[in-house]
């Protein structure tokens, strides 16, 4: 997406903060001089300066704002302000990171290290420095004498190149006290009090390093057995789940997300139509993504139109029967209401097991991609392939030379994580390091096509999805090989499938994987996974009363080259997400700058089955579909999904989730719903008086309320000019016009908040820019608190992020805000 530019304005010139960092001993040193603080404080002030403005989301910083911070610091070190300090261009260097402002925003609520007061300690440069370092250090466990600082800067350009980036939890914590470097992770439940609470709380040990966990419940004993030990009556699977459902609530990972969890349930479970329904309501077991584990012997039985038996998971006994086809319905209207649950495909994952002799694979992580045995865990890893593609004089084509290099490169940096990561268990630690399994993976495939000019939905980009992750299997096998030569295969290799063979001496037991992206991709600034875009084009809205136009620079290169670009045209493909149907657009555009719900659901099952030929583990993709795509409809999807060798499917309906008030058709009943008339003022009105330091005076802010909501807002500055007390007097009776004509609370917080103005100053650890910045705080400190601000906000392209309120997609198998870098999926 386009990136835009932070300005801060200094005494000779402008900075652009999107390029250039602060010159920390240079800033601290003037610091020193002119403001009589030691070093320790002058990089405490540096640190400060550069957080709060991190989190400013305005286009333009000024020197009185930063002056602002320095005397709020300065202040806490009792210490007298003196004069302004003087900001200079020599006081910034460049820091060799091209980053969109996304992926700045991404990376500064969710990656970089922080305080204690969550100030940031570190750049985006600096945090690619710790991870290489981190991970190049696992060179000298096999060679005493290794040049551990070539491979840091190789790691470093492969990470800053954007060419391959590694699992967040690596990011995170690579260099760090924590050092738990896994993503997925799959622990099993044994059918026994002491196995259950035992799995629960290495579920929450997990959670707490940064890691998602995936489970069977298939060994549990269905509800209204016999206990033994007691004499009592089981509860049943899925009453376990709700209790580790509320445990996840109460634990977020790594300090920085919520766990995610995936649950299974087999086909042939005597629970299974109770499974089938537990997410009957998007209020229960919102911790996991659930999905039913599908033998042949069903699928079979679906096919003949027959019963298939229930099997009790203790002596594996028939105890029961069902009709196949109606289970099968159930799941099939289940996942249309909701997209719960999803399918996997046990007996086809289970053929694919390099260590069958190690015990079954029953599970996968949240979403999906990785089936591992329990107690195993997965490093996992993406290349942009967006950064593949050069031209010559036969047009575009992909540069296979340096994709080989990367895929090396990264074979090699994920092995080394596996030696660099603590795990939280030391039974998953002894399996991850005799299994060695990687993941490497792919993003931006959708951008490629683009780049190739090649319609994601056509027969050629299947050609090409196929080639490319058959090229990427069959070089990651070479390089395994080749590391297992230097270093040893992986340690139950004897146990594994390959033993005997000496051209699958792998160093790894797998080495691919398409997991989801969604963060990595904004960091990267390409698209996600092997998804296709969501929308060619966003209006972001910023709290500076700014929109943000964000275009796929693909789309917005071809506009310009062919000369049908325009602010407006680009504002129309905001609205609806696709250009699909707009006539101004040239068609042999529009065959190729496809997105999500331009492609028929057929399309996104055959692009997940070409890249599922080629993959060691599996595939997280999810298949959207339209709001008013029937019950049939994904019934087809799952019949596809079976015919053509995929090994699970996830699905997404448009609106079918609680909180997708909106689609693409609906924009124009929302617009006469909002267009109420103005209500009148009652007689009588109860409120409330919040006084506010302003750089202009104390403002007092009046809110009268009815039924709870704001109805009118009064605001006067005390010893004023008249023309600011007038000014101020005019906010407050628009403001009350907007909410009697039914505008909602957090669309005036939008529109206030971030306004800035010639005095900013520091009230509550907070800035106060101006006048409208301080009405906005009263009213979002009353009515607006956390991440709930934006809750119920409404979306042109769907369900909204419940951290920043913009456009959330579904894809990857999971939820996932390309803004602010929220997923559902942890």
């Amino acid at each position: 997406m386009a990136q835009k530019e932070k300005i801060l304005i200094v005494d000779d010139g402008h900075v652009n903060l999107n390029t250039h960092v602060w010159n920390d001993p240079v800033f601290c040193q003037n610091l020193v001089g002119a403001k009589a603080v030691d070093h320790r404080q002058a990089k405490e002030i540096v640190a400060f300066i550069r957080s709060t403005i991190d989190r400013m989301d305005l286009r333009h910083i000024t020197s009185p704002m930063v002056d602002e911070m320095v005397k709020a610091k300065l202040a806490e070190y009792g210490l007298d302000a003196g004069n302004p300090i003087r900001l200079t261009c020599d006081m910034f260097v460049r820091n060799g990171l091209d980053l969109a402002d996304n992926a700045h925003t991404v990376l500064e609520r969710r990656y970089l290290k922080k305080d204690r007061d969550g100030t940031i300690q570190e750049t985006p440069a600096e945090m690619f420095h710790r991870v290489a370092r981190h991970i190049a250090r696992a060179e000298l466990n096999y060679d005493k004498d290794a040049d551990v600082r070539h491979f840091t800067e190789t790691f470093y350009a492969l990470m800053t190149d954007f060419r391959f980036l590694p699992n967040s939890p690596t990011l995170m914590n690579a260099g760090r006290r924590l050092g738990q470097l896994a993503a997925c992770f799959v622990l099993p439940i044994d059918d026994s009090m002491e196995g259950i609470f035992d799995s629960l709380k290495n579920a929450a040990i997990i959670h707490k390093s940064g890691g998602g966990t995936g489970f069977s419940f298939s060994r549990l004993r269905p509800k209204n057995s016999m206990v033994g030990t007691t004499g009592g009556i089981a509860s049943g699977p899925i009453s376990f789940m709700k209790i580790f459902n509320t445990a996840t609530e109460q634990v977020k990972q790594g300090g920085t997300r919520r766990g995610a969890n995936m649950a299974i349930l087999r086909v042939d479970h005597p629970d299974i139509m109770e499974f089938i329904h537990c997410k009957t309501t998007n209020t229960e077991l919102n911790n996991f993504n659930i999905s039913v584990g599908i033998t042949e012997t069903f699928m079979n039985a679906v096919k003949d139109d027959v019963e298939y038996d229930l099997m009790d998971p203790r002596d594996h006994q028939a105890v029961g029967a069902l009709k196949a086809r109606d289970v099968y319905e159930a799941l099939v209207e289940q996942a249309w209401k909701n997209g719960d649950p999803g399918i996997v495909f046990l007996d086809r994952i289970n053929r694919d097991n390099p260590t069958p002799a190690l015990g079954d694979i029953e599970s996968t992580n949240p979403c999906g991609e990785q089936p591992l045995l329990p107690m195993e865990a997965c490093n996992l890893g993406s290349i942009n392939l967006s950064k593949f593609v050069v031209a010559d004089d036969a047009g575009p084509r992909v540069d296979y030379t340096a994709l080989k290099t990367t895929i090396s490169t990264a074979v090699r940096f994920l092995d080394n994580t596996i030696d660099m990561s603590r795990y939280p268990l030391e039974a998953i630690d002894r399996m991850v390091k005799g299994n060695r399994k990687i993941g490497l993976g792919i993003m931006g495939f959708a951008d490629l096509l683009f780049q190739l000019q090649i319609p994601y939905n056509s027969e050629k980009a299947l050609e090409v999805a196929e080639e490319l992750m058959a090229f990427i299997q069959r070089e990651s096998h070479q390089a395994s090989l080749a590391l297992a030569q230097a270093r040893g295969p992986f340690p139950n290799y004897e146990q594994s499938r390959f033993s005997g063979d000496r051209n699958a001496a792998y160093r790894n037991a797998t080495t691919t994987t398409i997991a989801p992206t969604g963060t990595l991709s904004i960091i990267s600034n390409c698209s996600s996974g092997i998804e296709p875009l969501f929308a060619l084009s966003f209006v972001r809205t910023v709290m500076d009363d700014d929109k943000l136009m964000e275009v796929n620079p693909h789309f917005e290169a071809v506009a310009k080259q062919q000369g049908f670009y325009s602010r407006a045209l680009m504002e129309t493909v905001a609205g609806t997400g696709s250009i699909a149907h707009i006539d101004d657009i040239p068609d042999a555009v529009k065959q190729v700058f496809v997105t999500a719900h331009d492609i028929s659901p057929e399309w996104h099952l055959r692009m997940q089955a070409a890249f599922q030929k080629h993959t060691d583990n599996a595939v997280s993709k999810t298949v959207n579909l339209s709001r008013d795509a029937t019950v049939t409809d994904v019934r087809k999807i799952y019949d596809l999904a079976w015919k053509l060798g995929c090994k699970g499917v996830t699905i997404y309906r448009d609106g079918s989730k609680e909180n997708q008030v909106l689609s693409f058709l609906s924009a124009k009943k929302a617009e006469d719903a909002f267009m109420t008339a103005v209500r009148k003022r009652p007689a009588t009105l109860e409120g409330f008086t919040t006084r506010v330091k302003t750089g202009l005076g104390q403002l007092y802010v009046t809110v009268t309320e009815y039924h709870g909501k704001p109805f009118e807002v009064f605001a006067t500055i005390g010893k004023s000019g008249r023309s600011t007390t007038a000014k101020t007097e005019a906010i407050g009776r628009l403001v009350s016009l907007a909410f009697r004509s039914g505008v909602t609370v957090d669309t005036v917080v939008e529109q206030l908040k971030g306004i800035g103005g010639e005095h900013p100053i520091f009230q509550n650890g907070g800035l106060v820019l101006s006048i409208p910045d301080a009405i906005a705080r009263v009213l979002e400190e009353r009515y607006l608190k956390d991440a709930e601000k934006r809750r119920g906000a409404s979306s042109l392209m769907g369900e909204v992020c419940p951290e920043c309120g913009q456009t959330i997609s579904f894809e990857e198998g999971c939820m996932t805000c390309h803004f602010c870098g929220y997923t559902k999926c942890g």
